[in-house]
Order: C-alpha cells, then sequence, then structure tokens
C-alpha cells in the first residue's frame, strides 16, 4: 500500500510538471527524434583521433588551474541576480557532488572512502588537466580573439548533452547560459545513499565519460542515454561541476526547477523536494526525469554571480508545437548569442525547423561546427559566415542532406587555420568551426 501510495504521488508530480515522456527516447537520427551534442555513430575512445589531433603526452596528476581569462573590464555585464525566490536549496549536494564528482577544491562528504575518493580523483584530475592544456587554452585564445565585446550575454546552446564547459570557453563573462537536451540534469541526491560497489561503478561510469568528453570534445548518444537518463550519479550536472572547477569558477546554489505554461520557472519547492522517493524506493532513469532541470550560480571567487540552466527538452517541430513552454522561456530572452557542435545535424532537417528558425530569428552572433545553421538558411535571413579548418563532407550520415552547402561555402572562403577540434570532425578527420553573425544595418 505505501508503495503504491508513493509511486502515485510521484506520477502526479511528473505529470505537474510537464516533463515530456517522448523527452527521455534516444536521439538516434534514424529516428529522428533528438536533442543532445552527440551521434548515433561514434566509434570509440580507442579509435578516435584525440581533440587536436595529437596524443596526450603522459603525465603526473596535477591540480587542475584555470585558464589565463582577464576579468570583465567592459562594465556591460549585468549585476549579480538576486537568489532564487523559494526553491529547495540543493547548494549542500552540489558542493558534494563538486568534491566527489568532479574532483573540486572543496572537503568530501565526512563518511566517504578516501581511498575511492584518491582513486576516482587520479583518473578525473588527469583528464581535467589534459583537456585544459590541450583544448581550453588554446580555444579560449582564440575566442577571446574572434567573440565580439558586445555579444549578448545571454546563452542558447541547443543539442548541448552534458557540455557547459565549451559555452564558458566562448563566452566566459556571459550573464545566463542555458544548455538544452535529452538529458536531465539528475537526481542530487543520490550520493549520501551508494556504498561499495555500487558506488565505484557508478563513479567508473562518470570516469569513462567525461574523459571520452574531454578526449573527443562530443558525446556519444547511446552512452548518455545510459550515463545520464538512466545514470546512478547525476551525471550531467557533475559534467556541469566539472567545467566549472576547470574554469576556475566556485558554486554558489542549486535548485531544480519546471517551466511554467507562459515559459516562466517555478522552483521545486520544499514540499515538491518532498514528494519525490528517495533513491532507494524508484530507479534512477524515473527520479532523474523529476530532477530534469537544474539552475546553478555561479561566480569567480570574490566576482559577480553568473547563471547557467540546463533544461530537458525534446526539441523537434512535434514536440515543440505539443507543448511549447520552452519557446516561450527562450523567446523571453530577446536577442541571444549562440553556439551548437556535435548535434546530429538536427538543424538541416525539416522535422527540426522550429529550432532552428528560433536561432535564425533571435540569434545575433553564433558559432557551430558544420551541425549549425547551415548559409542555405541564414544568408537569406541576413547572416555572414567566417569559416575555418576544412570541411569536405560529414563523418556521419546524418549531415549528407546540408554537405554541399557547407562544402561550397568553405571552398568560396579563405583558407583560416583552426588548432583545435570544435564538436564534430569532417570526414577526413579535420577540425572545422564557423562563424556566423547578423549583418550590421
Amino acid at each position: 500500500m505505501l508503495r503504491n501510495t508513493l509511486l502515485a504521488a510521484l506520477a502526479a508530480f511528473i505529470a505537474a510538471s510537464g516533463i515530456l515522456a517522448a523527452a527521455c527516447h534516444g536521439n538516434d537520427p534514424a529516428k529522428g527524434s533528438a536533442g543532445s551534442a552527440s551521434s548515433a555513430s561514434q566509434t570509440t575512445p580507442s579509435a578516435v583521433a584525440p581533440v587536436g589531433g595529437k596524443q596526450p603526452a603522459v603525465t603526473q596528476v596535477a591540480e587542475v588551474k584555470p585558464p589565463d581569462i582577464k576579468p570583465d573590464t567592459t562594465g556591460a555585464a549585468a549585476p549579480s541576480p538576486p537568489p532564487p525566490a523559494g526553491g529547495h536549496d540543493f547548494t549542500p549536494e552540489a558542493k558534494a557532488l563538486l568534491a566527489v564528482g568532479a574532483c573540486g577544491d572543496l572537503p568530501p562528504p565526512a563518511d566517504f572512502d578516501p581511498k575511492l575518493l584518491a582513486s576516482h580523483c587520479d583518473v578525473i584530475k588527469k583528464a581535467q588537466d589534459d583537456y585544459l592544456t590541450q583544448w581550453v587554452r588554446p580555444a579560449h585564445s582564440f575566442f577571446a580573439e574572434h567573440v565580439p565585446s558586445d555579444v549578448p550575454r545571454k546563452i542558447v546552446y541547443p543539442f548541448a548533452g552534458g557540455d557547459l564547459t565549451t559555452a564558458l570557453t566562448v563566452y566566459p563573462d556571459a550573464d545566463e547560459i542555458t544548455t538544452i537536451s535529452l538529458e536531465p540534469a539528475g537526481d542530487p541526491r543520490v550520493l549520501g545513499e551508494l556504498k561499495g560497489g555500487e558506488l565505484d561503478r557508478a563513479l567508473k561510469k562518470v570516469e569513462y565519460e567525461l574523459k571520452f568528453f574531454y578526449r573527443n570534445n562530443f558525446n556519444n548518444t547511446m552512452n548518455m542515454i545510459d550515463a545520464m537518463r538512466e545514470g546512478t550519479l547525476p551525471t550531467q550536472l557533475i559534467f556541469g561541476l566539472s567545467a566549472l572547477k576547470v574554469h576556475g569558477f566556485e558554486v554558489v546554489g542549486l535548485r531544480y526547477f519546471r517551466l511554467e505554461q507562459d515559459g516562466s520557472i517555478h522552483y521545486l519547492d520544499d514540499a515538491e523536494v518532498a514528494a519525490v522517493p528517495p533513491p532507494a524506493k524508484a530507479r534512477a532513469g524515473v527520479r532523474n526525469r523529476v530532477f530534469a532541470n537544474a539552475e546553478v550560480q555561479f561566480r569567480r571567487p570574490g566576482g559577480r554571480i553568473q547563471v547557467y540552466r540546463h533544461i530537458q527538452w525534446n526539441l523537434d517541430n512535434e514536440h515543440l508545437k505539443a507543448d511549447p513552454r520552452i519557446l516561450k522561456h527562450l523567446e523571453a530572452k530577446g536577442t541571444i548569442a549562440g553556439m551548437t557542435k556535435a548535434a546530429s545535424y538536427l538543424l538541416s532537417w525539416d522535422s527540426f525547423s522550429t529550432m532552428r528558425d528560433y536561432l535564425i530569428n533571435h540569434v545575433s552572433w553564433m558559432v557551430s561546427d558544420a551541425t549549425g545553421v547551415a548559409p542555405k538558411w541564414g544568408k537569406p535571413a541576413g547572416f555572414e559566415y567566417e569559416t575555418y579548418g576544412d570541411f569536405t563532407g560529414p563523418h556521419i550520415q546524418a549531415g549528407g542532406s546540408i554537405a554541399k552547402d557547407w562544402r561550397v561555402e568553405f571552398e568560396s572562403e579563405p583558407k583560416r587555420d583552426l588548432a583545435f577540434r570544435f564538436g564534430y570532425y569532417d570526414k577526413h578527420n579535420a577540425n572545422h568551426l564557423i562563424i556566423m553573425r547578423k549583418k550590421k544595418a
């Protein structure tokens, strides 16, 4: 009886939150429904060239140091936002997950196995350090030179998977970063419930996926289904916390939310959180859907508060028509800066034209790989393009319909080198990147 009551309460809560059951379907391009920065046909990490095209050197585990990012001196930054009104405060859980999952410079929970933590953090810190050296620093130097100083400070990144770190590399001074994908942020309450082999297996899953992402600069769809949607730990959230650690930020707060019918944010309050069964009473996939959308407030030590929101949503036309709350939420931001990468070429599909149109109508400056908004749609809307690296064709079949459009654009542009990978490589393993900007009147 008690079990049935709990499950009924959970079902009612999910229905009230308006979470799309279909948003938990896989994003295999062959099935025409997707929402994360990944490909359904990727090779294993050992078969994929590392980011930048060089084999990482074997080094001792080092303490990760953030990139050399100068403080914001433009005067254009908005003041720190006030703490969210209401909402259950998950900041202690966020800091515990930062200390354990992302190996941040915070004390772990008092009863956490020090040997297990040391073993896990040997792997994570090595991956973070290699990633910082091989990708973040060269990429940050590039974007510091190419991102305009007057770019909008509200950033939207569709099909993002667990990728906050690239957004912070491109837009380190953003007031607000919104990532959207099929992956839920995940249940933050679970860390204290895991013990022994179950905890060890959950941490190893985080290790594998974070190493894969830092090595290849994109996520693998099938892996994310297992690690994030059904993950024992809140893997998507841990990816975000690792990004904050790598970039030298500290966590200020964590709350979860749902979108109301008008697109506004409702933070899950104490009573709503209490209605969700504890980890021992419901499987991870069910709980992670309840804890789908997370807001993390963060800052540089002594700096202003910035906001990162992750929203789980299916971005195909069918789902956006059935439930347009995410569009209302995004449209309320006004003019934005954008980015996407490793997005399975979905923005070139007719079934994702609504999201493509949103970007065309609201973006003033955007960076992408060839999974962004192609010239056949951007140029008639008043955008100009600037290409870097090489692109002769997609490395997956999903991009076949738009391959010629991108190839012609790259051939028409001056040759500009690109020293790092940005999302997908092309069919010849070449790095490439595209800047799309609105022409000034």
